[in-house]
């Protein structure tokens, strides 16, 4: 099964997919969707919905997931990355993907193994996972850790329906 994971952003927005059989998970592809600061924000959030229109399109994934957003102390930039997440969870849906979200919290512990690990523990330990990925940026490790976490969590809860059936 082929999973997208997503790291929002308006500036950068991570994408990663990878695929994950039982509890074995292989890197697939992943990148960056970067828009113009200068170009108006719906131009942005448009460039935004035609990458990530061209990443569903060239891998087919079965599943998405996406971090959540924390809060920003800016509310005008807190808005901004709302709405550059918004079009990265409908993206998904209206290819009729099933769409996931985790905290970063949740993710970090799913990858490092604690809640609170930094962004250099996180991409430390996506390049052990996924030996494959090369030279990645942070944001894309991000991506790429979001999508492990979903599989993490979705095979415990496959198992545990299957258990309760």
């Amino acid at each position: 099964m082929l999973i997208l994971g997503i790291d929002p952003g308006l500036q950068k927005m991570g994408w990663g997919i990878i695929s994950s059989d039982k509890n074995a998970i292989k890197f697939i592809s992943c990148g960056l969707v970067k828009t113009n600061q200068s170009d108006n924000l719906a131009l942005r959030l448009a460039h935004i919905h035609k990458q990530l229109v061209d990443v569903i399109k060239s891998y087919s994934p079965c599943e998405a997931a996406v971090e959540e957003t924390f809060v920003n102390r800016n509310p005008s930039s807190a808005l901004k990355l709302g709405q550059a997440r918004g079009v990265a969870l409908a993206v998904p849906a209206l290819y009729g993907i099933e769409v996931s979200e985790y905290g970063a919290n949740k993710i970090k512990k799913s990858v490092v193994g604690a809640g609170h690990a930094d962004k250099k523990q996180v991409g430390m330990m996506i390049k052990t996972l996924l030996p494959t990925c090369g030279q990645i940026s942070a944001d894309e490790a991000d991506a790429l850790a979001v999508a492990i976490c979903h599989a993490h969590y979705e095979s415990y809860n496959k198992r545990i329906l299957k258990a309760c059936s």
